[in-house]
């Protein structure tokens, strides 16, 4: 009983808090009358700005640290005065919240997780941010120790990556801290054959068409697709020129049947407008504008409906393209370079979604244990 008054307590300082996060200017800050407690986040949300940090990390972590922000003012705690049982209490606090608006206890997940409570994974980002502000602070001045605690190394290079002379170009092994929750390592889901072929027989419009071919084909992200430059087409020599994650280049073969897609709608179905991007708003009062994430999610949402592929997300097609790659036997650094990860091992984890080969090789291993006996 008097945990779930706790808890309950806990979400009544959230909410009721008068602390929110607004974007002023070219940045985020946090306002209201107890803002003046926490200007050490306007500072660090600024400086991650400074830095070059995606503006969805730095919003991110900015609603990250209201949530820890409105969590002190409810505890009367001042960030001066945060030590690690602090951000103990405020994980465990994390951990035992009920999400509003979600089913309650007794509806469970197929994992058996509870539907109500903070994913492992959100818990731990909040924890990142936190990280990063007192590491900021810490940076300023060296006096003031960073209360979330180092932990041992997260990880050490795998196979595939390069060593030796290169080993300079390895990623170095980073500290996670200690008091990190485990997080579940799921697979990418991709979408079978039958169920590709549906979802892309449900789209009408060439735009449409071409942005569920780039993803399928391609292997382009949904945020990669919508920031494609006209400019960055090559119709003729085959060839995108993407901006991934990070503002990273990379050079992408495209696909033959998806160049001509694309190539009719430029030329018959894409609105007059100065954008330069390639896919446009063909109706309704944004017409001739560049078409926004939410747009695109509308989009799927609707043609998973009519398809009946519940997986059918913008995503899931880019998995199918990585898992393609890995069944046809593809160089790890090539799948790489296709799918424009930073690090080899988040590539590596298409490798076991190869079903066909992990098939054929137990198929062989049988067969010589039939053969021996």
């Amino acid at each position: 009983m008097l945990r779930s008054l706790g808890i309950h307590l806990f979400l009544m300082n959230v909410s009721d808090s008068s602390l929110r996060l607004v974007h002023r200017g070219e940045g985020w800050v946090l306002a209201g009358p107890a803002s003046a407690r926490f200007v050490l986040v306007d500072e660090y949300l600024a400086y991650l700005g400074d830095r070059n940090y995606s503006p969805k990390t730095v919003r991110a972590y900015g609603f990250d640290l209201l949530a820890f922000c409105r969590w002190l003012s409810g505890e009367n705690v001042e960030l001066a005065a945060v030590t690690t049982d602090v951000l103990l209490r405020f994980l465990r606090a994390c951990r035992e919240a009920r999400i509003p608006g979600r089913p309650g206890p007794n509806v469970v997940k197929l994992d058996g997780g509870r539907m109500d409570q903070y994913a492992a994974t959100t818990i731990n980002r909040r924890l990142a941010a936190i990280s990063g502000l007192f590491g900021f602070r810490a940076m300023r001045d060296p006096t003031l120790a960073n209360p979330v605690p180092r932990g041992r190394d997260a990880r050490r290079p795998v196979a595939g990556e390069r060593n030796g002379l290169l080993a300079h170009t390895v990623r170095r092994a980073k500290s996670r801290s200690g008091i990190r929750l485990r997080e579940p390592r799921r697979l990418p889901r991709p979408l079978s054959q039958p169920q590709a072929a549906e979802l892309l027989a449900s789209f009408q419009t060439w735009r449409d068409r071409a942005i569920a071919g780039l993803m399928l084909y391609c292997g382009l992200r949904s945020c990669e697709v919508l920031a494609l430059r006209i400019a960055g087409v090559d119709i003729g020599g085959r060839w995108l020129q993407v901006v991934g994650k990070g503002n990273r280049e990379r050079r992408v073969p495209l696909d033959g049947d998806v160049a001509s897609v694309i190539q009719v709608y430029l030329l018959a179905e894409r609105p007059e407008t100065s954008s330069a991007n390639v896919f446009i708003v063909a109706k309704g009062p944004n017409r001739g504008q560049p078409l926004t994430a939410a747009g695109l999610r509308t989009i799927f949402r609707y043609h998973r409906g009519i398809s009946g592929i519940g997986a059918g997300h913008p995503h899931a097609l880019r998995h199918t393209f990585g898992t393609a790659l890995a069944e046809a036997g593809v160089d790890l650094a090539v799948m790489q370079a296709l799918l424009g990860h930073a690090h080899v091992d988040t590539s590596a984890r298409y490798i076991h979604l190869a079903p066909a080969h992990v098939k054929a090789e137990f198929d062989a291993a049988r067969e010589r244990i039939r053969a021996r006996s």
